[in-house]
């Protein structure tokens, strides 16, 4: 598969769409991490705070090139997949850390779940790899996501 001029601008907006998803779901924790999260109920199996971004800001890349590769390919299903993620995605945020709906939240994080498997089952070998962490990260928020609704 050559390369072309325009893939490269594809896959720059591929990440402006992820990094801008990411950008507004800093604007929906901002305050709030430090603000009600901070003193809420948390499983024991709740990582450090600073961990959260740099292991985002590798996934949102993953994202990025995942939904390339799925556009490369001139899958439309496939891309509606990874759409869906990626608004499932948005959503998450602002529901959890600014407006506490804490279940309702939960329920969106499930259907992130399984709208990324279902990606990555679609895009096969190269999606798969490349979206793994991502599946594997969501499931263990999914399970935080839990344990702090239940704890609240």
């Amino acid at each position: 598969m050559v390369t072309r001029s325009k893939d490269w601008w594809a896959l720059g907006g591929f990440g402006l769409l992820s990094y801008g998803v990411a950008a507004l779901g800093a604007l929906a924790t901002t305050g709030n991490v430090d603000g009600w999260y901070a003193s809420a109920g948390k499983p024991g199996f709740t990582p450090p705070n600073w961990l959260f971004g740099p292991v985002w800001t590798v996934l949102y890349g993953l994202i990025a090139v995942a939904g390339w590769v799925v556009w490369r390919r001139r899958d439309r299903g496939g891309l509606a997949l990874w759409g869906v993620q990626l608004g499932l995605n948005l959503i998450w945020t602002p529901m959890f850390f600014a407006w506490r709906w804490l279940w309702p939240a939960f329920v969106v994080i499930v259907l992130l779940d399984v709208a990324v498997a279902a990606t990555i089952v679609r895009g096969r070998r190269v999606v798969g790899w490349l979206l793994a962490p991502y599946l594997g990260w969501i499931l263990f928020a999914s399970a935080l996501n839990a344990g702090v609704a239940a704890l609240n």
